[in-house]
């Protein structure tokens, strides 16, 4: 029975870090309308240029905000170059956009920062929480702080959609942009606003990832592992990308442990994909994502 929980908490603290990197694709499409194909490059970008800042001596903090201005920036230059001469365009048009984004991003943090692989440690230690391994579970003392600080960012982001009015306007444009924009709502301060916020998303996850995995160019993958969460939980709901999240990771792990040694293992990465093609048959748009109802 303590190894059942083990595995189950394992599996709920990853969920979280796949719900961080969910949300910020559910942000850009909430905003914009856009998949935005480039939020895993996004994820490495960040993450490169946090660690190459530190590797120059640079204190953690002052690295930190750097980089989010450096992101802020990236979503101002997005805006003004990428999206503001394909407003009204089809969303496949804009879509495509976030696939050319994705290589240039990729392209320049290679140029900028070189392809070298780079560890990242930013002092919180790998090692089993003592409290849990003395109750017969091994958690690990990083997995327990980065769900931890992603469950915060969540919580932050879900107040300020709620409870802000900058969050009930970008609300507003997901909702119906030429609304939004008739009563005085500017769309392009919006995708500003929300490419900046998907950005500082996108920071945090590359930091705890890159913590993880080590900052390297497969980091940008990271972004199919968003896929079934978006799926299961509804691309536009950031309570569904928590939920599914959570979903994902616990799955994974049980059918990782329980079923693999059946079918020679694998699962852990195998799952979630299947879980959400079934979850396709029966409910296409999602725990949470809003039915789509067309009249022709």
């Amino acid at each position: 029975m303590l190894f059942f929980l083990e595995v189950i908490l394992s599996g709920l603290l990853a969920g979280v870090m796949y719900s961080l990197v969910a949300i910020g694709f559910v942000l850009i499409l909430k905003a914009s309308g856009v998949f935005n194909f480039a939020q895993g490059a996004m994820v490495l970008f960040a993450a490169l240029t946090f660690v190459c800042l530190l590797e120059k001596a640079i204190p953690f903090w002052a690295a930190f905000f750097i980089t989010l201005a450096v992101m802020i920036v990236l979503a101002v230059a997005i805006e003004r170059i990428v999206l503001r001469p394909l407003v009204a365009k089809p969303p496949i048009i804009l879509f495509m956009a976030t696939i050319g984004l994705a290589f240039f991003l990729e392209g320049l943090g290679q140029g900028i920062w070189g392809a070298d692989v780079h560890g990242l440690n930013i002092g919180i230690p790998d090692d089993p929480f003592e409290w849990l391994m003395n109750k017969g579970i091994l958690i690990s003392q990083f997995d327990l702080v980065a769900a931890f600080i992603a469950a915060i960012l969540v919580t932050v982001l879900v107040l300020f959609f709620h409870k802000t009015a900058t969050g009930t306007a970008l609300m507003a444009v997901s909702d119906d942009p030429e609304a939004a924009q008739s009563v005085g709502i500017s769309l392009r301060w919006i995708w500003v606003i929300t490419w900046s916020i998907s950005g500082f998303v996108a920071l945090v996850a590359g930091i705890m990832w890159g913590t993880r995995l080590g900052v390297q160019y497969s980091l940008s993958l990271i972004v199919l592992k968003a896929l079934p969460v978006l799926i299961l939980g509804g691309f536009e709901s950031i309570a569904g990308a928590i939920i599914a999240g959570l979903i994902i990771g616990a799955s994974e792990k049980l059918a990782d442990v329980y079923i693999g040694p059946y079918v020679g293992g694998g699962l852990e990465n195998f799952f979630p994909y299947f879980l959400a093609m079934v979850f396709l048959c029966f409910r296409p748009y999602g725990l949470f994502g809003r039915e789509a109802i067309e009249r022709v």
